[in-house]
């Protein structure tokens, strides 16, 4: 019996959100299809229904990935005073991109997707630097996002917590510390 479309879109999205929760836990390349179908209850064999490849389903998940990143990001700075929304945005370095597994050997569209996020995160940061010149606040937002991603992908790398956590709370601490000391 065949599905409605309505149900296939309904499946094809509980694939991406399993694939893009496999993909933060594991990794991308760690992430095998086996295990991200069976993560969305479903078998392998229904993955090429939805998706032509694994390299299609990474670039989407991390599509999905960088747009609810930034809306959420955005959602919770607006209104607020610059150094606390500066300092909210590095608390919470942007753990829901996927970038740590994606490498330089990914295939474009991945790549593509993958680093998408990162103008829309760095603007975000630089639109908070309200007392910086605009071009000085472009690198320096550039800088801080590059700083948060940097930190995350070594925070998973690691196989200590308490070295993971001296990651992020330094980096957190220097990028605070960077912001205050500019304005």
């Amino acid at each position: 019996m065949r599905k409605s479309k309505a149900e296939t879109a309904k499946t094809r999205e509980r694939i991406l959100e399993a694939a893009s929760a496999q993909f933060l836990s594991h990794g991308i390349t760690d992430a095998g299809l086996a295990r991200l179908m069976r993560a969305a209850g479903l078998t392998r064999g229904g993955f090429y229904r939805h998706f032509t490849s694994k390299d299609q389903l990474v670039a989407e998940a991390c599509s999905q990935a960088v747009l609810s990143l930034t809306s959420g990001l955005k959602s919770q700075i607006e209104g607020r005073p610059p150094d606390p929304a500066v300092t909210g945005t590095s608390r919470r370095p942007v753990v829901s991109l996927p970038h740590s597994g994606v490498n330089w050997r990914a295939d474009a569209t991945t790549r593509e997707a993958a680093a998408e996020g990162f103008p829309g995160l760095s603007r975000l940061i630089a639109g908070q630097l309200r007392n910086v010149p605009a071009k000085r606040a472009e690198v320096q937002s550039m800088a801080i996002a590059a700083a948060m991603i940097g930190a995350i992908t070594l925070a998973r790398m690691v196989p200590h917590s308490r070295i993971s956590n001296s990651i992020l709370v330094g980096t957190r601490d220097h990028i605070l510390k960077s912001v205050r000391r500019k304005r």
